[in-house]
């Protein structure tokens, strides 16, 4: 694997590797319209806006979310093409270490 490829894994991973950004993937993912905003996820988290922020902010450079402003709030979607990446470092074959 190339250095440049592995520092993308490693922050996709990174990314996912937090307790909070699962339980807000997994919100957004199951959302009704398949997308929430900052003020929905605080709620059903506990958690104050800065820190949802954060995470979201995380996310969304590390290419797992899609974020699209409306008037004053921002709406997060699950990046079709961020999650088939982690799909694809998952699927990846294990080989023996001889």
């Amino acid at each position: 694997m190339e250095r440049d490829r592995a520092e993308r894994v490693a922050r996709v991973l990174k990314a996912i590797a937090d307790p909070t950004r699962l339980q807000l993937l997994h919100l957004i993912q199951t959302a009704p319209d398949g997308e929430a905003c900052v003020g929905d996820l605080t709620d059903r988290l506990g958690l104050r806006q800065p820190t949802v922020s954060h995470h979201l902010k995380t996310m969304t450079e590390a290419g797992l979310l899609a974020r699209e402003r409306r008037g004053t709030w921002v709406w997060y979607s699950v990046d079709r093409e961020g999650m088939e990446a982690v799909r694809e470092i998952l699927r990846a074959p294990a080989r023996a270490v001889p």
